[in-house]
Formats: C-alpha cells, structure tokens, sequence
C-alpha cells in the first residue's frame, strides 16, 4: 500500500494500491513513513511522493468512510490531520511527482508538499469534494489558501474542475510537468537541487512559512 525507499539521500515514498484510496490502513502506513522520514532529516534529504500506474491518489475511500462509527470517524479524521501536518511541516524538501489522477483527497496529498511535477500526457488534479457530495473541513481549506492563488482556490473547490498538467501549472495548482518516463527523474533532480540548503535553515523557514497552517492541524 505504502513502499518507502531511499536511493542515496533521497526518499521516494511510493502508494502501489491502484486507486490509491485512504482509509485506516494507509493512513497508519503513511504516518509510519513520514515519521520514519522526519527522523532522519540531515543535509542532502528529502521526499518524493508518487504513485503507480494509473492514479496518483483517488482520495478518501468514501465507500469504507460511510461505515465508520463516530469513535472510527474521529480517529480518521484525526490521523488525516496528522499526516498533512507532518507533509506540510518535514524538516526537507518534499517534492510529488503526480503520475496520474489526484482527486480530491489525493489532490490535498499533493498540496501538502512543497512542489508539484505533473505528468504531462495523462490525468486530472482535482478538488473534487464538490462533485462527491463531501465538505471540505476549515484545516484542509487551509491548505489551498496558503498554497493557491485567492481566484484558484474558489474554482477549484466551487466547481470541482479538473485541471490538466497545462491548465494546473496556469492555474498554480503545480509548478511544471513532464513525460512519464522523465517524471521521477525530474522530481529527483529538483529534490537533490534544493536539498543541499542546511536543514536547521529550511525547518525554521518553512515554520515561519506554514507554521499557522500547521497549527490548524493540531
């Protein structure tokens, strides 16, 4: 479901489920990799997100959320601000590498690091809630006011548009695209470029730069 693996300094944390969808399991998974990721933060490090074939992430598994008890709702949708918390606030660069559709839940997964590689050829990110009949919490709204243009932020959650590569980078959404084959080569090559900073130096800016987003997420 989540394969972390570290080629030198960098890491590339892989979702390999199909859909990619999240539920309880992932979500223990996924803390299980950012903690392990967090921890071993020195200079060089840093994190590329990804999936396989033809989803970068389909979001919640909403079929399995449906079922939840209240005491499984909370504790959902507390993990859910736990991993974002630790996406938006590692101590390294973070880099995803969208090699298909990110919707919804998937496209929040993506808006949590700090840069955006979207496959050129092939898929949609969207904020998608709109369409599937599900809120967007105020912490998650958060994150696309503080990663998006005001005017972005209002089409993508009003009208659940989903944006190719071209239309993502006019809109802000991610910040370039590449061929399949290139993607995690180019994901790879903007980790490595901005993980040569000092990391006491990074962690500290990004805690001035999200440290209120991150707050929110507590």
């Amino acid at each position: 479901m989540i394969n972390l693996c570290k080629d030198g300094d960098i890491y590339t944390l892989r979702m390999n489920n199909d859909a990619n969808t999240i539920c309880l399991d992932w979500q223990a998974q996924m803390l299980d990799a950012l903690i392990e990721v967090e921890n071993n933060c020195a200079k060089g490090s840093a994190l590329i997100m990804t999936g396989e074939g033809k989803f970068f992430s389909n979001g919640v598994n909403i079929d399995a959320m449906r079922k939840f008890n209240k005491a499984e709702m909370e504790k959902f949708a507390q993990a859910m601000l736990e991993i974002h918390r630790r996406m938006v606030m590692l101590p390294c660069p973070t880099v995803a590498a969208i090699n298909g559709h990110a919707f919804a839940g998937g496209a929040f997964l993506a808006m949590s690091l700090d840069y955006r590689i979207m496959r050129e050829d092939r898929g949609w990110i969207s904020i998608s809630e709109v369409d599937a009949g599900v809120a967007i919490p105020s912490a998650m709204m958060a994150i696309l006011h503080a990663k998006l243009p005001p005017a972005t932020v209002r089409d993508a959650a009003l009208t659940g548009k989903r944006y190719t590569a071209d239309e993502a980078i006019v809109a802000g959404l991610v910040d370039s695209k590449s061929s399949s084959e290139s993607l995690l080569d180019s994901a790879a090559e903007l980790a490595t470029n901005l993980a040569c900073k000092d990391p006491g130096i990074f962690k500290e800016i990004k805690q001035t730069l999200y440290g209120e987003l991150a707050a929110q997420m507590v």
